[in-house]
């Protein structure tokens, strides 16, 4: 059973920054796509952001574009999410997930997504 373990999350005001880790116990760890996730209160979950294997490879929401930098340390199994200038629509709890298959590209479905995370919330103050 693959485990997810996020860190990082907490309370920043407006403009701040923060940077996510996910850590995996995933053994191949580097033969999946990683992703991340969001669910603020009464929302339903959203794509936030994706990198391939080797990190050739990234996508993100539009609500993160120029914002939000997704990264990857294979060696440590882990994987990050840089976000600056924060707003208050940012508030969520933040996941990250490994793609179901080996080997498979980004996808912006969370049903591509076999293993979740806990979550981190995220909150940011006005």
């Amino acid at each position: 059973q693959v485990q997810l373990a996020e860190s990082g999350g907490g309370l920043v005001q407006a403009g701040g920054s923060l940077r996510l880790s996910c850590a995996s116990s995933t053994r191949s760890f580097s033969l999946y796509t990683m992703g991340w996730f969001r669910q603020g209160p009464g929302k339903e979950r959203e794509f936030v952001a994706s990198i391939t294997r080797y990190g050739g490879e990234t996508r993100y929401a539009d609500a993160g574009k120029g914002r939000f930098t997704i990264s990857r340390d294979n060696a440590k199994k882990t994987v990050y999410l840089l976000m600056n200038s924060l707003k208050p629509e940012d508030t969520a709890v933040y996941y990250c997930a490994q793609r179901r298959q080996q080997y498979s590209g980004i996808s912006y479905s969370s049903d591509d997504y076999l293993y979740w995370g806990q979550g981190t919330q995220v909150t940011v103050s006005s």
